[in-house]
């Protein structure tokens, strides 16, 4: 072997083996979860999708008493059910409470009848929990915010519960590119989904609230 094909030997294994070590140090990731309410899951899915760590944002429904319950049934009343979003992160990359200080600053956690346009108990905040550090964690996050805001934050803090997937058209839906009819007329998914949050006043109450700690207002 020469000394040429020696060096481009070991520098193929070197490569080989940096490979492998990038490999196992993915797999190592400490992937976790959460699940959070804050009206409108579309909006709250579009804000966390943005976060560094955020690996994937699913919306759906929890906390009530229905397996398996539509839209329609949820929106409606009476089973119980928020609209909730589930967020996957990397727990190396973002912390569970750095998550919730910025879920906090989403939402108007003083409004207890729904969230900006949308009223009833669907559209209610919350943070569901799985354990005993998760629960201390969303105290202390809430005891913060509050403190910060200088109001009563009505947001609880409830025992996890079965999450269930929403219909396949609510998943991403700010970024869809189906064209529905909106009261302004033929809109893409995405352009509905902005015009619907202008409309709402999502966002302009978020500003009011948390002024410059806001996380996703531009």
């Amino acid at each position: 072997m020469t000394f040429k094909n020696f060096k481009t030997g070991l520098l193929v294994l070197l490569i080989a083996i940096g490979g492998l070590l990038e490999a196992k140090k993915a797999e190592a990731r400490d992937i976790q979860e959460m699940v959070v309410a804050g009206g409108c899951f579309w909006c709250v899915e579009a804000d966390f999708e943005k976060v560094r760590g955020v690996s994937e944002v699913v919306s759906g429904y929890t906390g009530g008493t229905v397996s398996n319950p539509t839209y329609r049934q949820v929106v409606g009343g009476g089973t119980g059910h928020y609209e909730a979003v589930r967020i996957v992160y990397d727990a190396d990359r973002v912390s569970y409470r750095q998550l919730l200080d910025l879920f906090f600053r989403s939402v108007d956690p003083t409004d207890a009848g729904g969230q900006f346009c949308d009223r009833g108990d669907s559209y209610r905040t919350a943070i569901f929990v799985s354990n005993a550090a998760e629960q201390s964690a969303a105290e202390a996050a809430k005891s913060a915010a509050q403190a910060e805001l200088g109001q009563r934050i009505v947001t609880p803090i409830l025992q996890a519960s079965a999450f269930y997937e929403a219909e396949d058209y609510h998943q991403d839906y700010y970024k869809g590119r189906s064209i529905v009819l909106t009261r302004g007329g033929p809109k893409s998914q995405a352009e509905a989904y902005r015009f619907y949050r202008q409309g709402c006043g999502r966002d302009a109450r978020v500003a009011q609230l948390w002024g410059s700690d806001a996380p996703f207002i531009n």
